[in-house]
């Protein structure tokens, strides 16, 4: 089976429990379409547990990119430049504390795993399974053209752009994504708000607010049922 997680923020007992409801098997395969951390405690202990997990595929986030550069420029350059500075404030503002704070307590060959683990992280995946195709990605595309290959897309396209799930972007596949929660997507075209995973348009949005207090949800791609911790 294929399942889809994403935006756990940190909410480690959620993850295990959303692992423990699908029974993930060696023979499945879960793809996590990023911000894995920030906002909440408990991220590092989701990476360290992926990192054992070869069947766990992390698609990177706009919150673990940015981790990625904060903590690369924080423990590995010599001297930090006024980039590194801003993409600094800026992570602890969007809710990076909580990853700073717990990353400092590992170990250095535990910190060194980490920042490596989060450079492995890719930008999309397109598969297949059975009769459908998707298109997984944390959010976006941004500047979307249906005839424009997501490898010609930039980062930000691919990490901080908004969707619009009122647009059908490719007819004959789903776009599955993470970034913005169905409580924001559902009040604005529905004019009502729960943290259910969203299906419509051959859009499914997985972003279920756990960064906002909500929950965590997964859903197999196999036979479109969700889950909820």
């Amino acid at each position: 089976m294929i399942y889809c997680m994403s935006d756990i923020h940190g909410n480690y007992e959620s993850y295990l429990t959303i692992l423990r409801m699908i029974d993930l098997r060696d023979s499945d395969t879960l793809y996590i379409l990023g911000d894995v951390i920030d906002r909440g405690y408990g991220g590092m202990n989701i990476l360290l547990n992926m990192m054992e997990k070869t069947n766990i595929i992390p698609l990177l986030g706009n919150h673990d990119d940015l981790a990625l550069r904060c903590l690369d420029a924080l423990y590995r350059k010599p001297e930090r430049t006024l980039q590194d500075m801003d993409d600094i404030d800026l992570w602890l503002r969007l809710g990076g504390t909580p990853t700073l704070q717990e990353f400092r307590r590992l170990s250095g060959n535990e910190q060194a795993a980490v920042i490596d683990y989060l450079k492995t992280f890719t930008l999309y995946k397109e598969l297949t399974v059975g009769d459908n195709a998707f298109v997984l990605v944390h959010t976006g595309p941004g500047d979307f053209s249906p005839e424009k290959p997501l490898s010609s897309y930039d980062r930000d396209n691919l990490l901080w752009a908004k969707t619009d799930y009122e647009e059908v972007y490719y007819p004959d596949k789903y776009l599955v994504t993470g970034h913005t929660p169905t409580r924001s997507i559902r009040l604005l075209i529905d004019g009502v708000s729960n943290d259910t995973i969203f299906i419509r348009n051959h859009h499914i949005a997985i972003d279920c607010g756990s960064g906002f207090g909500g929950i965590v949800g997964a859903i197999c791609l196999d036979t479109f049922e969700d889950f909820y911790a």
